[in-house]
């Protein structure tokens, strides 16, 4: 049985052109950039070239590129050095989303708890933010608004752009978490207005355990980790170059890529909600067309999403029900309740996410999968019985 991979927001597969940049450095070009000697100081070439790489991606400055653990380590820094900035200047007020990915959402419970006043915005039926509740939340005091470029489970891109742009003329500093964004949909900083932004390589074929956060120059940045002088003193701890030297390889090989892949993925992307649309009680989430290429998300009525992601586990299908990040939870998906979904209609969900790596062959698997799968769980559903009897669920 062919196993097929459609659980990419979660995790990619490390490219063959990442996986090769990476090679010379696990034991060739092995120094430590820190270090004065001259295998060292190679290193700290390679590792500039690759910051020039990410930077030129995004268009962005080199030195407005910090290294990070991954997505989760960015979001943090860049979080708290807003609020910790604003806070020297009396402003301790921060605007964000209700359906922001955990790693936002925890860091504002954080500073919560220190006093800051934090003002989650509704999300709508479609999973996009209003331009319009982002401008009228701004206040004098705000630090910060953060907004995710791209939403991890539904997949809706936002209006980054004009957000930026209400944040630029109140001068008030803008972050977005753009994980899910980065090498799928075009990212400009200049263009979009961002302040800082968030990214993890291997939501772009790049290895895991890296990525990067983008700070605009004269935004002074708070250390989480302190030691060494890495990073400009920002960021203490010997660069991970090899995974680095992976990371601008995969972002690089993206972007030369997106309009390609993005209109290959789009296409089996609707081809699969075409697919499964005519199942009775199911429902798209999220706008039809402001999304990402390859992320679909669908609820299905009267069952469970862990034992349909179990059953398609043995058709071979590998998809999730949400964020990998909170699989561990028996809890409804924090996004889908945020969208007025109903509970018991959030329980049945399904994330698929594609790459260019699938075919439309894998794709009508996956319909006639769902469809035998789904038509099998409401078979023996109690609940499902109950709906079809009229009755309420909850």
């Amino acid at each position: 049985m062919k196993t097929i991979y459609v659980d990419n927001a979660a995790t990619t597969r490390l490219s063959d052109v990442a996986f090769e940049a990476m090679k010379p450095f696990m034991q060739d070009i092995y120094g430590n950039p820190s270090s004065l000697h001259h295998i060292g100081q190679t290193a700290k070439e390679y590792l500039d070239e690759a910051r020039a790489k990410i930077a030129k991606c995004i268009n962005a400055q080199p030195n407005e590129i910090y290294f990070t653990s991954g997505g989760s380590e960015a979001d943090n820094q860049a979080i708290l050095t807003a609020a910790y900035n604003g806070a020297k200047k009396g402003k301790k007020h921060i605007i964000s989303s209700k359906f922001e990915h955990h790693a936002v959402l925890h860091t504002l419970d954080k500073l919560k708890n220190e006093g800051f006043e934090i003002q989650l915005l509704d999300v709508y039926k479609n999973g996009i933010i209003k331009v319009e509740d982002v401008k009228n939340a701004l206040r004098n005091d705000t630090a910060l608004v953060t907004i995710m470029t791209a939403n991890n489970e539904v997949g809706t891109v936002q209006p980054i752009r004009e957000i930026g742009e209400i944040c630029k003329e109140k001068g008030v500093v803008f972050h977005t978490d753009a994980v899910q964004a980065i090498g799928h949909i075009k990212i400009d900083v200049s263009e979009m207005n961002v302040d800082m932004l968030s990214a993890s390589a291997h939501k772009f074929h790049g290895p895991r355990g890296i990525g990067f956060l983008y700070c605009r120059k004269g935004i002074l940045l708070q250390n989480l980790i302190n030691g060494g002088a890495q990073e400009r003193g920002k960021r203490a701890g010997t660069e991970n170059t090899p995974a680095i030297i992976g990371m601008a390889a995969a972002i690089e090989d993206a972007c030369e890529g997106l309009e390609r892949n993005a209109e290959y993925i789009s296409e089996i992307r609707d081809m699969i909600i075409d697919g499964c649309a005519d199942i009775e009680l199911s429902r798209l989430n999220g706008d039809r067309q402001n999304r990402l290429p390859g992320t679909i998300n669908f609820c299905f009525e009267g069952i469970e999403g862990e034992g349909l992601l179990l059953l398609l586990d043995q058709y071979g299908i590998c998809a999730s029900s949400g964020s990998a990040c909170t699989s561990g939870s028996l809890d409804p998906s924090h996004v889908l309740l945020s969208m007025g979904i109903p509970v018991a209609v959030a329980h049945g969900s399904l994330r698929i996410s594609l790459s260019e790596e699938n075919t439309k062959e894998e794709a009508q698997i996956i319909i006639d999968s769902i469809h035998k799968v789904v038509s099998y769980l409401r078979s023996i559903s109690p609940v499902w019985e109950k709906i079809q009897k009229g009755e309420v669920v909850e």
